[in-house]
């Protein structure tokens, strides 16, 4: 039987090098706070617009952490109505999607409050609202019952990554988690959100779901770290772009010691990269400022103004008048109009190619004269 981490005679007292993070996590601090500091300085607009986009991005690559793909379009609605934004003609959301933002907005608009059973258990309801994974029916809003089992490969020649403390020993090892998770400390706080995160995680206490709780504890706490429930970085996303790493390194850590050096130090690193991108989101958030105040003047229908929106929210791909039909749900010569109408005002301009191949995208910057 392989040895856990979690069968050591001292789990789960953990340790590691301060030495070896002090100067990682300086830097980390230092970054996260002038990082806040240009969000209080963006306005209260400005700001909200950033959280938005920035939990948005949050849901989705946690979410595909996990495999699975949402629609961005109905996670922003979502987000939008539950936090009194213009949801400017998004899709309304579904059930799955609303238990997810349900969460996230709970996690870090609510983070001064107690981490607690019932509220885990809540959040694990919202996650699975029908009270399935796929097609598999699922013991919802408690602790799992049975073993639990970290696999992959086909079946039949299943590669066991890890297993997780038994059934029988989860409230007790939930009971001590969340007592050290909500009692204050001299811990830092990011450290805290590191060591939350893997502590949770190794226990793994529901039948499906621990990944994407893992990782809104650790915003919780991350929130609670950066003294203010507005975000503007994500650490799902980092996560996600290095997902591979992130699975190696925890099955790495749950058979390793109780010193967690390499854990945080990754954490770290990854926080730090998840801090460097946000750099792009609030750039995104003032160029789409930017592009209003430079349009303020500028007639738009109803139709047009919501496609806009649409498009500065973020669009993969080519934008061509079908698609533009597509999404305003008008005809080919309606989209056709809408768009020369734009090009002539200056809020769509031409890509090169032309012909059957004529695709358009925003004109974000004023043209050069």
């Amino acid at each position: 039987m392989p040895t856990y981490i979690y069968h050591l005679p001292n789990w789960p007292v953990f340790s590691w090098q301060p030495a070896a993070i002090e100067s990682l996590l300086g830097q980390v601090r230092h970054r996260q706070g002038r990082l806040l500091g240009r969000l209080e300085g963006l306005g209260l607009d400005l700001r909200t617009e950033a959280t938005l986009q920035t939990l948005t991005l949050d849901i989705l690559k946690s979410s595909e952490i996990e495999g699975e793909i949402l629609p961005p379009a109905s996670v922003r609605s979502s987000l939008a109505y539950r936090l009194g934004l213009e949801q400017g003609g998004l899709p309304p959301a579904d059930r799955r999607v609303e238990g997810v933002v349900a969460m996230m907005l709970d996690a870090t608009q609510q983070a001064n409050q107690p981490l607690t059973a019932e509220r885990l258990f809540g959040w694990h309801h919202a996650l699975f609202p029908a009270g399935y994974s796929g097609p598999y029916p699922l013991r919802v809003g408690a602790w799992r019952t049975g073993p639990m089992q970290v696999v992959s490969g086909p079946m039949g020649r299943e590669r066991v990554h890890y297993e997780a403390p038994p059934a029988e020993a989860l409230t007790a090892q939930m009971n001590e988690f969340l007592a050290w998770f909500n009692a204050p400390g001299e811990l830092d706080p990011v450290l805290k959100a590191a060591l939350a995160h893997f502590w949770f995680v190794t226990i793994h206490p529901f039948d499906d779901g621990n990944g994407r709780i893992a990782r809104a504890i650790a915003d919780l706490q991350l929130t609670r770290a950066d003294a203010t429930a507005q975000r503007c970085y994500s650490m799902s996303a980092q996560i996600q772009a290095e997902r591979q790493t992130y699975y190696d390194l925890l099955e790495t850590s749950q058979h390793g010691s109780l010193d967690v050096t390499p854990w945080l130090t990754w954490f770290l690193q990854c926080l730090d990269r998840a801090l460097t991108r946000a750099e792009h989101t609030l750039a995104q958030v003032l160029g789409k400022a930017r592009f209003w105040e430079r349009h303020r003047m500028t007639e738009l229908s109803e139709r047009q103004r919501r496609l806009v929106q649409r498009l500065l929210d973020g669009f993969e791909g080519k934008l061509t008048t079908s698609k533009w039909a597509r999404m305003a749900k008008c005809s080919q010569d309606t989209a056709g109009r809408d768009m020369a109408d734009l090009l002539a005002k200056g809020v769509l301009r031409k890509e090169s190619a032309g012909g059957r191949s004529t695709s358009y995208r925003l004109a974000l910057e004023p043209p050069i004269c």
